[in-house]
């Protein structure tokens, strides 16, 4: 058996959760392999909504196995906060649901940083969700983060409190007050009680090695779903540096956020939108700034689901989209949202940029420093309702026609197709 990998092709928001919901049944075990609080996957069934930041989005089947691995970062109270949603649909959750003693913990400290350093950036900030990931990662990769396994350690509260301190100095050089900042509009010294609260409901739960549990479940001929949050032009080394999250988002960061090896590395299903959004700041060469960005922006509801902010949203760039498919060896593609285009009578979609007078079909390294043009196809659009579809063989020649543009021009097949954020609105094309 070997692991499939499901994970964004954009900048986040692609509609992993409901994805990997609808294909959760075919799979043993589901796990997240990266990234933190800062993702919000939305999941909708029947009458109802479910938000996951930390879980993965696995855990409302409950003969599946949920993961949660050491690449991931955990906020302990938005964890306990998560978990009791689940529990309402599951209630049976936390037996199916393990963490690894290797994921770090994200203290509140690392959250009032995080406030700290956005602050002290001005103008020039990157748009951080605020959840206290880029402190956390840089604690991890300073060898000085703290872990899961630490709560069970006798000096975990020494551990901590020497931690905290080491950063309240260096909060002190800036223009903070750590004693009126407020997380999740909770006084910190509030927050840090609610944390400890949170550390002790955690005592409970089921702490494992991952990766001795992943790759037993493998040789045992487990089936096994590796989910992704964020999105591939958000990554760390292949997104457009600064304005990227603070972990590997592509499929590399499957080996060294489960501990599974690139040889068991199976399909990598790469999720995209039909068209393109942003949350925060950073380069967006197919933005719209007109009424149809404002148009998509209403039709698709585009509104972070973890921060709430409005998504900057633009024409579909297949520069990018190429770009993504390259990086992480994608073998399926999804796309989603199809449904929000249903309005236009004409499509565009970026097969190249002019920068400096010159044509190129890649995406440059100084994309942030650039003055990108993109260069569109105009492609005729369905201009019907098609999210009240109930069988493949309904939908228009013009979403047909768009459905294989793209693929021609990825040479990759989209083998899933997303009319709308239920989980019966998922086609097998």
């Amino acid at each position: 058996m070997k692991v499939d990998v499901i994970l964004g092709l954009q900048w986040g928001d692609e509609g992993k959760g409901k994805i990997v919901d609808a294909l959760t049944p075919q799979y043993d075990v589901i796990a997240r392999f990266q990234g933190g609080p800062n993702a919000g996957h939305t999941i909708e069934f029947d009458d109802h909504k479910i938000i996951l930041h930390t879980i993965p989005s696995g855990i409302l089947h409950k003969n599946t196995v949920n993961i949660i691995g050491n690449g991931v970062v955990i906020d302990p109270v938005i964890l306990l906060k998560e978990l009791r949603v689940v529990q309402t649909y599951n209630p049976t959750a936390t037996d199916t649901l393990f963490i690894s003693k290797r994921a770090h913990l994200i203290l509140p400290i690392h959250r009032a940083l995080d406030a700290c350093y956005e602050k002290s950036k001005g103008d020039a900030k990157i748009g951080s969700t605020l959840k206290g990931i880029a402190p956390t990662y840089s604690d991890k990769y300073n060898r000085k983060g703290i872990r899961v396994g630490d709560i069970l350690r006798q000096d975990f509260v020494e551990k901590y409190n020497q931690l905290t301190a080491e950063h309240l100095k260096i909060i002190s050089l800036y223009d903070f007050d750590i004693l009126q900042h407020r997380i999740d509009g909770i006084p910190f010294k509030e927050y840090e009680q609610r944390w400890f609260e949170a550390i002790e409901e955690m005592k409970v739960m089921q702490f494992i090695d991952t990766e001795i549990y992943l790759n037993e479940a493998l040789a045992a001929g487990k089936s096994i779903l590796a989910e992704g949050a964020q999105g591939t032009l958000l990554d760390i080394d292949f997104g457009a540096y600064p304005f990227v999250t603070s972990s590997n988002t592509i499929c590399a960061g499957v080996c060294s956020g489960l501990g599974i090896p690139p040889t068991k590395i199976g399909k990598v299903y790469g999720i995209f939108k039909a068209y393109c959004t942003r949350v925060g700041s950073g380069p967006f060469p197919t933005e719209l700034f007109d009424d149809t960005g404002a148009m998509l922006q209403k039709i698709g509801n585009e509104f972070g689901s973890t921060t709430g902010r409005p998504r900057r949203c633009g024409w579909l760039d297949l520069v990018a989209l190429k770009y993504a498919v390259m990086i992480n060896g994608v073998t399926d593609l999804v796309m989603t949202k199809a449904d929000v285009l249903s309005s236009f009578e004409i499509l565009k979609t970026a097969n190249a940029y002019t920068i400096n007078k010159e044509n190129i079909t890649y995406l440059p390294f100084d994309l942030n420093e650039s003055i990108v043009e993109p260069i569109y196809d105009d492609i005729q659009g369905w201009n019907q309702q098609v999210d009240t579809i109930n069988d493949i063989a309904e939908i228009p020649l013009e979403l047909k026609n768009y459905i294989t543009f793209i693929e021609k021009n990825v040479n990759v097949r989209i083998s899933l197709l997303s009319l709308g954020p239920n989980r019966k609105q998922t086609f097998n094309l």
